[in-house]
């Protein structure tokens, strides 16, 4: 019934992360669209759902079980993107940014996957920031500003975070093998970006 929970959980995520998606897509301010993407994050980390970004930095402090709820994360997460972009395609504002998400996914999937996997790590180290800032700081406009900056550094710095991306490739209609290989490897480098500061903590015993 747990893995049940944390799979609907992750659903949620996925959506809000679309919702945030589709929202960038329809300002033509970059500034003003990654600031209003972040609200998917902030929605994620208020009501503690599962989101495979936000989770996987915790993978050194915790036993060898919690791989399988990041795999069910991911899935789920996969699952609540695509069920966002399906939405968004039946709606009257898919027209408008259409055009847009087709451009970007072809600039992400033309891109080799050494370059996508150091995009990742990254997204993946501002990830980590952004959800444990939410965690342990204190003061309420200390922790807003802990999630909003970091996933507006990583969408204007062109980084890649694979939630994200599963939405605009749903959203795109570009999934296909190689689509999928990329997804991997943004998988990948998100994880490894994600523990390089926890692993730090860890072995220098600074929690």
């Amino acid at each position: 019934m747990e893995r049940v929970r944390q799979f609907f959980s992750a659903i949620l995520a996925g959506m809000l992360i679309g919702m945030g998606g589709t929202v960038f897509l329809s300002q033509s301010n970059p500034v003003v669209g990654s600031f209003l993407f972040a609200i998917g994050l902030f929605t994620i980390v208020v009501f503690q759902l599962h989101l495979f970004t936000g989770k996987v930095g915790y993978t050194p402090f915790n036993k060898p079980v919690y791989l399988i709820e990041l795999v069910v994360t991911w899935l789920g997460n996969l699952v609540g993107t695509w069920i966002t972009a399906t939405m968004v395609q039946n709606s009257r504002i898919y027209e408008g940014m259409a055009e847009r998400v087709a451009g970007m996914a072809e600039v992400k999937l033309s891109d080799d996957f050494t370059s996508i996997f150091l995009l990742a790590v990254f997204c993946g180290m501002l990830m980590f920031i952004a959800v444990d800032c939410f965690r342990n700081v204190q003061g309420s406009t200390l922790r807003f500003i802990g999630v909003f900056v970091p996933v507006m550094v990583f969408i204007l710095s062109g980084f890649e975070h694979v939630i994200a991306n599963m939405f605009y490739f749903s959203l795109s209609g570009t999934w296909s093998a190689h689509c999928f290989a990329a997804i991997l490897v943004m998988t990948l480098g998100n994880a490894v970006g994600g523990m390089l500061i926890p692993i730090y903590l860890k072995v220098f015993k600074q929690r």
